[in-house]
């Protein structure tokens, strides 16, 4: 199968090539096709697997086929994404997708000037990319009506239910034409998927393409055992190994990314850190900085996640792991991007060990351990305490509600 073939406009297919892409990947091999179709369409699949053009080409195709632009403060196609960074991601990609075309594309997000989007939402949007919480301030405001709008995608639903935006998803289904199409995607399938699914979706096709928990199949991963006070001189000897190549960097908390950048750029590396604490202009600046490799290192915390496409990332540290198990897997494939192959060590100190043995258990697989391992380590898992997983959710709730304040 080729872009040709599914019959996307010719004008597509050659910006696609001037971008260097080629050949269709998995998903959307599967998926274009059914939304071309017009179908409802639910998309299992990991991120870096190019769910953008499996969703964003099918809608501009048949954009392109109306000849006229959005009406004033309307949306003809709007795309949902959980963090700042996915939907600037996702504006970048299609801005590619339809250049010399008359559509016009918009994003979006909190942290930056609401001002210069309600006049760019003025004069009407083909494609809006839009986190759900400034979608709705600006929906308040009177900015931007979404009675017209005839295709809404929802790409990583399960990190924005995640992040507690099913309130802010309701609201927005609501506005809604009933007769649309609506394309969903996500990296794993938690049981509150059922409902966004019933909500917005009709006789949906389901498309899946990658297991969740799966990896990308070209990272080599490791995991070092190791004291907490010993993972900063560790983290910089390795990269002190490649200091010409770009490295991510996980933390668990914003002040941890800070304390960590400081205290590599003490050491002479070129770093930066990103987080919710940020603001827009940092993050994008930081970004931009890292993407021309002009700093090596980026150190943040779960924003960057999901949504990061720079393939000449080369290594994923995971300093502090995670405790939501899935957001290892979404971590890691930061890297491996593009064909490329890609490096991820973890960090696993005594008292993460019960959320490496989670993340291995995702996975299906042990991640191969470099050095001494220690003994409750090497010791088979046992049965963890029924009260644990809920000792830990006031703490999720409160961090889903800076996570989405951040978005």
């Amino acid at each position: 199968m080729t872009f040709e073939l599914m019959g996307l406009r010719p004008n597509l297919v050659a910006n696609l090539k001037k971008a260097g892409i080629t050949e269709p990947t998995p998903i959307q091999t599967r998926a274009i096709p059914v939304a071309l179709d017009g179908r409802d369409l639910m998309g299992l699949a990991q991120t870096g697997t190019g769910k953008t053009a499996a969703f964003g080409l099918p809608i501009a195709n048949a954009l392109l086929g109306l000849g006229k632009t959005a009406d004033p403060k309307t949306v003809s196609g709007l795309i949902l994404a959980p963090t700042r960074e996915l939907a600037t991601q996702i504006r970048d990609n299609l801005t590619t997708y339809l250049k010399g075309t008359h559509l016009r594309v918009g994003v979006v997000v909190g942290g930056a000037g609401i001002g210069p989007q309600i006049n760019r939402l003025a004069r009407g949007t083909d494609l809006l990319i839009a986190t759900p919480g400034r979608l709705l301030d600006l929906i308040e405001r009177n900015a931007v009506r979404l009675d017209k709008t005839q295709y809404l995608v929802l790409d990583e639903a399960d990190q924005m239910l995640d992040l507690g935006f099913i309130h802010a998803l309701r609201k927005i289904a609501k506005l809604l034409p009933k007769e649309r199409q609506t394309l969903l995607f996500s990296a794993t399938m938690p049981k509150q998927m059922a409902e966004i699914a019933s909500a917005y979706l009709t006789d949906p096709v389901r498309i899946e393409v990658n297991p969740p928990g799966k990896p990308a199949d070209k990272i080599e991963q490791s995991v070092h055992h190791v004291d907490q006070s010993a993972k900063a001189p560790l983290l910089a000897e390795l990269l002190d190994a490649h200091r010409d190549e770009l490295a991510l960097v996980f933390t668990r908390t914003k002040h941890g990314a800070d304390r960590l950048a400081r205290g590599l750029e003490q050491q002479g590396f070129a770093v930066a850190a990103i987080h919710g604490n940020k603001s827009q202009g940092q993050r994008t600046r930081a970004l931009q900085a890292f993407r021309d490799a002009k700093l090596r290192i980026l150190v943040a915390t779960d924003v960057a996640a999901r949504g990061l496409d720079i393939p000449q990332v080369r290594h994923v540290y995971n300093y502090d792991l995670p405790t939501v198990p899935d957001n290892y897997v979404h971590r890691i494939g930061r890297t491996a991007r593009a064909g490329r192959a890609g490096n991820a060590v973890a960090f696993c100190a005594p008292a993460e060990l019960a959320d490496l043995r989670a993340i291995e258990k995702v996975m299906g697989r042990k991640i191969p351990a470099v050095g001494d391992v220690p003994a409750a380590a090497a010791a088979e898992p046992s049965a963890a305490p029924k009260g644990a997983a809920h000792k830990r959710r006031p703490q999720q709730r409160r961090r889903n509600n800076r996570q989405r304040a951040a978005a």
